[in-house]
């Protein structure tokens, strides 16, 4: 068994639903299918999470009080400081409720990618690919888990905490550019979790790679880049973008320096570098899809 070129199924003799799917059809009808079949699979997952109601509150307060941390860790420095690399609770508090936020909406969404290893080494892959759905859809939507609900009401708060408690001189673009932030962060999330998903086509135990980008991305973002080495934030910056998630459009806000010389209209550009980055990462994940040869089991 061998997936067809491009189209994320399986050709299979004598089934005519599957043989070709996707190669007939064009991107936003590909796009369709996906987000139907990623709706139909996470309304399965919730209706059987909402039958133990009780399980689920008490795992959603899990999730909240677990993901809270990293933020009382923050708490702690600052009952020894004043001020970490420069920045005030509040400043971090900003940085840390975007970049968490940003991270929990795609971490609802798209959590399970990071199983596709596991699927690789015991061929439970091939399965996805002989049903006439995109497999990206299948994956993301596989076992998914209402309770990472928690990790955004975590984040949001915060987020909302710093807001009110910051003396910020609110102008228009400021105003727009705090959606946008949350938005394209997630969108920069995204990219990561599809891209890192994909390289576990390849090395197909690839997980803590993974999660190194991703869940050690967010840890990262939650502190000021003052804390960091510059050869990290360039890193960051002009390699894997992960500083558009918050870093230069929550320093716009405050009115503080980039920690790159960089224009000053540069953290508006972060819609574009979420796009840009997803077009890169669903290529990998088309690349790393082709490349994939079944297990034979």
């Amino acid at each position: 068994m061998s997936s067809a070129p491009g189209d994320g199924t399986a050709s299979v003799p004598g089934s005519a639903a599957v043989s070709g799917f996707g190669e007939r059809e064009g991107p936003w009808t590909r796009l369709r299918d996906g987000l139907r079949a990623y709706r139909l699979i996470t309304v399965m997952w919730m209706r059987s999470t909402m039958t133990y109601r009780a399980s689920f509150a008490m795992s959603l307060l899990a999730n909240l009080v677990v993901t809270s941390f990293d933020f009382v860790a923050i708490l702690l420095m600052f009952s020894q400081v004043d001020s970490l690399g420069g920045y005030t609770l509040p400043e971090i508090a900003l940085l840390y409720g975007a970049a968490g936020t940003s991270f929990g909406l795609v971490d609802l969404a798209l959590g399970s990618v990071d199983r596709l290893g596991r699927r690789v080494r015991d061929g439970t892959l091939d399965t996805l690919l002989v049903r006439p759905a995109p497999v990206l859809a299948q994956v993301a939507a596989d076992r998914f888990a209402l309770r990472r609900l928690g990790r955004i009401v975590q984040g949001g708060l915060i987020l909302g905490y710093a807001l009110i408690t910051l003396d910020i001189e609110w102008t228009p673009l400021k105003v727009l550019i705090m959606p946008l932030m949350v938005l394209s962060g997630a969108g920069i999330f995204a990219a990561v979790f599809v891209g890192g998903a994909a390289f576990q086509f390849l090395a197909k135990d690839a997980a803590e790679v993974q999660s190194a980008f991703t869940y050690g991305g967010v840890t990262m973002l939650q502190y000021p880049p003052a804390v960091f080495a510059l050869d990290l934030v360039r890193g960051v910056t002009f390699v894997l973008p992960l500083a558009f998630v918050n870093w230069l459009p929550a320093l716009y806000v405050l009115g503080r320096p980039y920690p790159v010389d960089l224009p000053h209209w540069v953290p508006f550009t972060a819609p574009l570098v979420a796009t840009a980055a997803c077009v890169v990462a669903g290529l990998v994940w088309r690349a790393g899809l082709r490349a994939y040869r079944s297990t034979g089991s």
